[in-house]
This record gives structure tokens, sequence and C-alpha cells, in this order.
């Protein structure tokens, strides 16, 4: 036995052999023993190589798809990857096993009530029910994680000739989501009563949960440690940029990450004409409409005391066009309030100061409230002022609560 594990070539034929027969059905139990008994200790690069050879010499999909929860569950635990690279914080693979940590959170929360249920009677199944929504509210979190390997992970995989992994994967990932959705369909149910809850979390509930902690091992095991050996830092570096586009999955990096001597490019998926940020995108026409529709007025002042933008909603406070653009800031005041731009622009730019106040109780009939704001970068380096400009009229006058939904007559 020793030579067949010591040796790759009759280890993964050996693999591949068992799979096979798990595929058709030949005493399901008593491969799975073989499997462990014989491969405690299973690279996973030859996982994946078995996969893609599977696929490559014909047999579907759908059936690699099939057998891909059976034999991970027995490979759970036997692959080795003790030789996997290791990443900093801030690395996309580092931000994944983050998420995953905390989607294991939330299923072990699922799993706490799961084990409770038949303490529940029919006066706290509405209870129940909420505490199940909150929780497979936050697991759904999931299809922005799995929404990241699919487009930014997966084409570097593909172009590096490993497709049979992402097919599978992505495959799981749909299945994924239909449970998902099924178990939120359940939870919406009326009238359920204590005596069904059972039932549904077998049948629904459960099997959804499990499929999302059963993906985390394919990732950590398999998918996360391949892709490490294949990808290159500048790889890496262009999903780390537009894993802004998809957002994070119940996690929020607290570092950026960025690897030594490679430059940055323009992201690849960004789409045509959208204007990126660290945390998300806007088209140019949402990004317009957003400053139109802002309940409050913004200008910007630059570094050089230069007008650069000012927001242009139809009820501004204040009167603004564009011939204010790019003039100096002290020559859009009059003269008897200069002094008071000049010191908040020096102390602002000394570092004294970040924030300046006014308020207006009586602005044709109206009370207005004005902040002034220092920009600053990373490195806490001055970048210019914003001036915020609100009609607070109506928001001191607020009384009491409003938790009933109540649109705005305006």
């Amino acid at each position: 036995m020793s030579e067949i594990i010591n040796n790759s070539a009759q280890r993964k034929e050996m693999l591949k052999h068992l799979i096979l027969q798990l595929h058709h059905n030949e005493a399901p139990e008593i491969v799975r023993k073989r499997i462990t008994e014989l491969l405690q200790s299973i690279p996973y690069n030859e996982v994946v190589e078995v996969e893609q050879e599977l696929i490559a010499e014909g047999l579907p999909e759908a059936e690699v798809l099939r057998l891909c929860d059976i034999h991970t569950d027995v490979l759970e635990g036997n692959i080795d990857t003790s030789t996997a690279k290791q990443v900093p914080q801030g690395h996309p693979v580092d931000t994944f096993k983050r998420e995953n940590r905390a989607l294991e959170n939330f299923i072990e929360a699922a799993n706490v009530l799961f084990d409770h249920v038949a303490l529940v009677d029919d006066q706290a199944v509405r209870n129940y029910l909420l505490e199940l929504k909150g929780v497979f509210n936050a697991l759904s979190d999931v299809d922005k994680h799995y929404k990241r390997k699919e487009y930014l992970l997966f084409p570097f995989l593909e172009k590096n000739g490993i497709t049979g992994p992402p097919t599978v994967m992505w495959g799981k990932h749909d299945e994924t989501r239909e449970m998902l959705k099924n178990a939120h369909e359940v939870l919406m149910t009326e009238g359920v009563k204590a005596s069904e809850l059972i039932t549904l979390i077998n049948m629904v509930l459960r099997p959804a949960v499990e499929a999302v902690a059963g993906m985390i091992m394919k990732e950590e095991e398999i998918l996360l440690p391949m892709a490490l050996d294949v990808l290159s830092d500048e790889n890496w570096y262009q999903i780390y940029q537009e894993t802004g586009e998809y957002g994070y999955c119940l996690y929020d990096p607290e570092v950026e990450w960025k690897p030594e001597n490679v430059v940055a490019q323009q992201p690849v998926y960004q789409p045509s004409g959208a204007i990126r940020l660290s945390s998300g995108s806007f088209a140019v026409e949402e990004l317009e409409a957003l400053f139109v529709t802002l309940p409050v007025d913004l200008t910007f002042v630059d570094k050089n005391d230069k007008v650069r933008f000012f927001s242009h909603s139809p009820k501004r406070v204040f009167e603004r066009n564009r011939s204010i653009i790019g003039r100096d800031v002290r020559l859009c005041h009059p003269p008897h309030s200069v002094h008071i731009v000049e010191q908040i622009i020096s102390d602002f730019k000394a570092g004294k100061e970040n924030k300046a106040a006014f308020w207006i109780s009586s602005f044709k009939g109206r009370f207005i409230y004005i902040e002034y704001t220092a920009l600053r970068g990373v490195d806490n380096e001055y970048l210019g002022v914003i001036e915020v400009t609100q009609d607070i009229t109506d928001l001191r006058n607020l009384e009491g609560d409003q938790r009933l939904l109540s649109y705005s007559k305006e």
C-alpha cells in the first residue's frame, strides 16, 4: 500500500477509480472507507487534477457536480494543505477566509436554533422564525462572496487551463443560492405550526446551511491553495482592485493591500464609463443624479483653494453658477467674510482644525446649517475643503417617533 501512497500517479489513478465507483454506486460505504484508509493525506492539487481529468475524459460535468458532495465528505480533513502559500492581511485570499469565519458564526447560530427546535411551542413559533430569518438574511450575503469568485477569480484560473473545478464550483454556488431562496420562502410562510418545524428544518433549512458550510471546506482546502499556486501577484492585485464592484460578505477589510513591484492598472472588469471608488462605483449619470437629489448642498474647494465642484440641486440654499468653477474661493465670498474663509483654510492646512460649523436662524424664513470639513488623504495630507449646507427647519421641528411608513408629500 505504501508504494501507492508515495506514488502520485498511482494515487491519482486510485482516487479516480474510487470516484468512478461512487459514480456507479458500487458499495459506496466500502468505497468511502477505502478512500479514507488508503489516502489519509491527499495533496489538494491532486484532487483538482483528478476532477479535471474526469471531465476531460467524458464524465459529464453534471455528474461531477453530483459527486462533488460525496467525495468532498470523504476527503474533508484528509487533504494536505500544509504546503499552501501564506498571504498577508488584505490579500483577496485573506478576505475570502475572513468572510468564511464570519459565515461560520451564522452557521453555528443556525445550528443552535435547530438544536432548540424541540423547545418551541405554537406561541413561540413566530419569534423562533424571526430569529431564523435574521440568520438566513446574513447567510445570503454569501452571494457577494460567490460572485467575486465567479467573475474575478475563475477567469484567471480558466486562462491557466483550469476549467473543471470552476465549472463544478459555480454549479454548487447556484445550488446553494437556490437552497437559500427556498429557505427564505419557507421562513416567510404564514401559519407555520411548531409540529411542522422539524420537517422544515430537515427538508429545507439545514441542507442550505450545510451547503454554505461545505463550500467553505472546498474553498479553503482545494480552490484557494490551488489559486495561490497558479495566479501571480499582478492577477491577485487586479482581483483586489475589482473586489469593491461586488462588495464584501459580512466583513469589511481593515487594511489596504498592494503587492510590491506591481503597478496599478486600469481594472479589467470595470464597467464602461464607471467612476470607481474604494467602496463601490457609479455610472456618470448615477453620480450626477445623486448630487442633484441629496438633501444637502455640496461645494468642494481643492488644496489650491480653487472651487472645483458644486451640487446643483433645484432647491439649493445659496445660489451657485458654473462661473465659479476654477475661481479662488476667497473671491466667492463678500469682503466682510473673507477673513473667516482665510482663517478656516489656514487652520485646516496647518492641521489645527478639521471642522467649522455655522448656522443662520432666519434665512428667508428657514433655519440653515453650514459645515466646513477638511478633506484629508490616507496619509492625512490636506486635499481641500467640503462645504455642506442644509435647510434643517423641518428637522428641528420633529418630535416623538416615526416608525411607520409615511411618504413625503413633496
